[in-house]
């Protein structure tokens, strides 16, 4: 990865604001749109160590393909591999934005967060 890597969904209200706040730092980063280059199951797994988020906070639960897919019921029964095989597929089912830089990830939105993951 980047030494600072973006992933992002352009019409995502909260990725924007995201993008400008790290912009209005100063920050560098390799921007990535989530649905056109979904993370990889090894990228994903770094987020994972990085942030030391548990699996399931990676899922976008608010999204319509989760729903869809009836992910709240199903992935009580997955491994965390069948989980990361599935959020490797689709980037819509992936919680966004997702910010790695350096040894540290986050995953969605908060300002405190993010300075967290800079420092």
């Amino acid at each position: 990865m980047a030494e600072s890597l973006f992933l992002q969904y352009p019409k995502c209200s909260t990725c924007r604001n995201a993008k400008k706040w790290l912009e209005a730092r100063g920050v560098s980063f390799a921007d990535r749109h989530i649905v056109e280059q979904p993370p990889s199951k090894e990228e994903l797994r770094e987020v994972l160590a990085k942030s030391g988020l548990d699996i399931k906070k990676l899922f976008n639960t608010s999204g319509q393909k989760y729903r869809e897919l009836g992910l709240k019921d199903k992935l009580k029964t997955m491994s965390e591999e069948e989980m990361l095989d599935l959020l490797a597929t689709d980037g819509m089912l992936v919680k966004r934005p997702i910010f790695v830089h350096g040894g540290k990830a986050t995953v969605g939105f908060k300002e405190e967060e993010f300075t967290k993951v800079l420092s």
